[in-house]
């Protein structure tokens, strides 16, 4: 039997560990643009949530989520590479789209690098589906591909 972390709103005291995954685990290659300060501005930010997972004092994982008017961006989402495979980002995403859900907002978007097949085909399985390309979005050197999800009434 797989036990899946709580999740919790981040603080603080979180925006540290949640920057150095970002920049390990989704900006490699990319320079740092997620720095704790970018991540404790999102953490206070009264139409973001920024969601973690922790196995006891340890982060596993984290999504970050801005709400608009009819809309959600999912900014960030990653889980700790020896953690993966246990449900852990599936988890997250539900509980950011069950947010998101709760606003009333009609859809997700948000941006996946296009060299990241494992992250473009867990995103499939979650329902996410192609909407376009965005040339040059990171770094102006990788593109990116833009999904989108619909989401259904309570």
């Amino acid at each position: 039997m797989i036990v899946l972390p709580s999740i919790r709103l981040a603080t603080a005291r979180d925006a540290y560990a949640i920057a150095e995954m970002s920049r390990d685990q989704i900006e490699q290659g990319l320079g740092w643009s997620w720095t704790a300060a970018r991540v404790l501005r999102a953490i206070r930010h009264p139409a973001t949530n920024v969601a973690v997972a922790h196995d006891g004092d340890e982060l596993v994982g984290f999504g970050i989520m801005e709400y608009g008017e009819d809309k959600a961006h999912l900014t960030l989402l990653a889980v700790h590479p020896g953690r993966r495979e246990g449900g852990i980002g599936r988890h997250l995403l539900e509980w950011l789209e069950e947010c998101a859900r709760t606003a009333g907002l009609e859809r997700i978007v948000l941006e996946a690098r296009a060299d990241n097949p494992v992250a473009l085909a867990f995103y499939g399985l979650q329902g996410y589906r192609r909407t376009g390309t965005v040339p040059g979005y990171y770094g102006g050197r990788i593109a990116a591909l833009r999904l989108s999800k619909r989401l259904a009434g309570p």
